[in-house]
């Protein structure tokens, strides 16, 4: 009995030990990819920035098209997102070469601080000068987030109880037409009041919120992109599709701007309204019949010409992101390795590329608008982002 005890408890042991062993190189595999991916993004863009401050210009890249950087304006709703890019990169490597450049880049787009014409200015200063003041506690930065609040706020419809995105538009006979990207930017919202102790921000934040569950989500929990408010009243005058395949279509990157933003108001709120929005609509997202096992979708739910149609990685890393997050509040599906899933998919051949390629962007194969021809099929500045965002929640999680 005694020796059948000792072999017992030496079996268990040796078990014991190859599982320690196997979660080890698990971990250590995992940490592998993360930095050989962080890696491979500086590479990308220190050949990026290279050729920007060679030009001697301060310029803001969002894309490549027909083989020739498109540059923006501050005022253009993705100027945020390269030097949020930067900010990442400064964060990832710890190479302080990235934090001068990362400066440089938010600065430029001060004066977007009061721009009051549409509703992305979340966008535009909380990728940029949100990111710099958690990374260096910069006072000045306060301010500017606090201002850019002010701005945004502006074009709070009280009677309507939402942030009118786009201006109004004849032709589509839009009054006050919300889109549901404008979940992004309630973040900059709770920042201010959190930076302020002004509760108004966080009040317009969440009155938009409620607002987006009620009017802007249909019984299967996907997402319309436009709703066209009246303004007296807050009646929906119309619900559209704008950049999707149709009206009653999922247009993905609108899926997964929704998904994000609910995310981060129950992180910002504890409200459990946004975590179970954030949870159905993620379930519609994961059981369509069209979303690909690898995981990065393609560009709408509904096109019909699936499987032979566009990829979007924008789409993917916006859910990547967003999944690593919600997987610290829930399990209600294990979304990490769901995450997980996507981000190799991203780091694979198919999406990332090569470097001195894709004009020095990271990932290939993003959707801006197909029904508009616009940006199809093309690296895109907001997918470099929260591709390097995925990958710092991965590595936070990991560690």
């Amino acid at each position: 009995m005694k020796n059948l005890l000792s072999l017992s408890s030496i079996t268990l042991l040796v078990f014991l030990l190859s599982c320690c062993t196997a979660n080890q190189k698990k971990n250590e595999n995992s940490t592998s990819f993360i930095e050989e991916n962080i890696s491979l993004s500086a590479e990308q863009y220190s050949l990026m920035i290279d050729k920007i401050e060679d030009s001697a210009k301060i310029v803001n890249p969002k894309s490549i098209i027909e083989g020739k950087m498109k540059y923006i304006s501050p005022r253009e709703w993705t100027s945020g997102f390269f030097p949020g890019s930067l900010w990442y990169l400064y964060e990832l490597t710890g190479d302080k070469k990235w934090k001068p450049y990362a400066i440089k880049y938010t600065e430029a787009l001060d004066t977007i601080q009061y721009y009051t014409e549409n509703h992305d200015v979340g966008f535009m200063i909380y990728c940029s000068y949100g990111n710099g003041l958690r990374l260096t506690g910069n006072e000045a930065y306060k301010d500017v987030i606090i201002n850019a609040a002010k701005s945004l706020s502006t074009r709070f419809i009280p009677e309507a109880g939402i942030i009118q995105s786009w201006n109004p538009n004849k032709s589509k006979d839009w009054v006050c037409p919300v889109i549901i990207d404008n979940m992004m930017n309630l973040e900059l919202m709770f920042e201010a009041t959190r930076l302020s102790g002004d509760s108004t921000f966080h009040n317009i934040a969440i009155t938009h919120a409620d607002n987006t569950i009620k009017n802007h989500y249909r019984p299967d929990y996907s997402t319309w992109h436009v709703i066209d408010y009246d303004k007296s009243d807050g009646s929906v005058r119309h619900r559209n599709t704008h950049q999707g395949f149709s009206d009653e279509s999922a247009w993905s990157r609108g899926q997964a701007w929704g998904i994000y933003g609910f995310v981060m108001c129950y992180r910002e709120t504890g409200d459990p309204a946004y975590l179970e929005q954030a949870l159905r609509s993620s379930d519609f997202v994961l059981n369509h019949p069209n979303y690909p096992e690898d995981g990065v979708p393609y560009w709408d739910f509904d096109s019909t010409d699936i499987p032979d149609t566009y990829r979007d990685a924008s789409a993917g890393a916006i859910l990547a992101s967003a999944w690593y997050e919600l997987s610290t509040y829930s399990d209600h599906q294990d979304y990490k390795s769901i995450a997980d899933n996507i981000i190799t998919t991203l780091s694979g051949p198919e999406f990332i590329a090569e470097p001195g390629t894709n004009g020095d962007f990271i990932l290939m194969h993003s959707v801006g608008s197909l029904p508009h021809n616009s940006e199809v099929d093309v690296p895109l500045n907001y997918a470099d982002y929260y591709y390097l965002e995925a990958l710092k929640r991965k590595r936070d999680l990991e560690q």
